[in-house]
C-alpha cells in the first residue's frame, strides 16, 4: 500500500516591493527631482543589493520548505516501513500461534479419540456379555417353563397312607 507524501507546490513569487521600499524609493523620487535630474516616473530604480537579499530570502525560504517537506516525506516512508515491518511480524506470530492452537487442538482430538475408543470396547464388551446372559436367561426360562410343564402334565399318582405319613415325619 503507496503511503501519499506532501508534494512542494510550485509557486512563482513577482517581484514585489516592500512597503519600506516603497518609502525609500519615493524618498529617491524626491531626491531626484530636487536635483534637477528630470521627470520621476522615468528613472524608477531600486536598489540591487536590496532585491538580491529579498531573493536569496525568497530561496532560502524555499529550500527550508522544501528541506521539511523532504523530511516530513522521509517521516512517512520510515513509519510506513516500520508499520510493514509490524504487520509481517504480526502475521507471522499470529501464523505461528494458529499452528501452535491446531496442533494442541488435534492432540486433544487424539487424547479422546482413544478415550471414546476404549470407552467403545467396554461398551461392546458388556454388549455381547449382556447378550450371552440373555442367552443363558432365555435357556433357564426355557427349561423352568419344560419343568414345569412336566410337573403339571404328569399325572397324579395315588401314594399309599404309609408313605404319606412317612413323609410327613420328616
Amino acid at each position: 500500500m503507496e503511503r501519499p507524501g506532501v508534494d512542494m507546490p510550485h509557486v512563482e513569487f513577482k517581484d514585489q516591493e516592500p512597503q519600506a521600499m516603497g518609502e525609500h524609493q519615493q524618498g529617491q523620487e524626491h531626491g531626484e527631482e530636487e536635483a534637477g535630474g528630470g521627470s520621476a516616473s522615468a528613472n524608477r530604480q531600486l536598489p540591487v543589493p536590496y532585491f538580491s537579499s529579498l531573493e536569496s530570502s525568497i530561496d532560502i525560504l524555499k529550500k527550508r520548505a522544501q528541506e521539511l517537506i523532504e523530511n516530513i516525506n522521509e517521516s512517512r516512508q520510515k513509519d510506513h516501513a516500520l508499520m510493514t515491518n509490524f504487520r509481517d511480524s504480526l502475521k507471522i506470530k499470529v501464523t505461528d500461534l494458529t499452528e501452535k492452537l491446531e496442533e494442541r487442538m488435534y492432540q486433544v482430538y487424539n487424547h479422546h479419540s482413544r478415550i471414546i475408543q476404549e470407552r467403545l470396547q467396554e461398551f461392546t464388551q458388556k454388549m455381547a456379555k449382556i447378550s450371552n446372559l440373555e442367552t443363558e436367561l432365555k435357556e433357564v426360562c426355557h427349561t423352568v417353563e419344560s419343568v414345569y410343564k412336566d410337573l403339571c402334565v404328569q399325572p397324579e399318582v395315588t401314594i399309599p397312607e404309609e408313605q404319606t405319613y412317612r413323609d410327613d415325619e420328616c
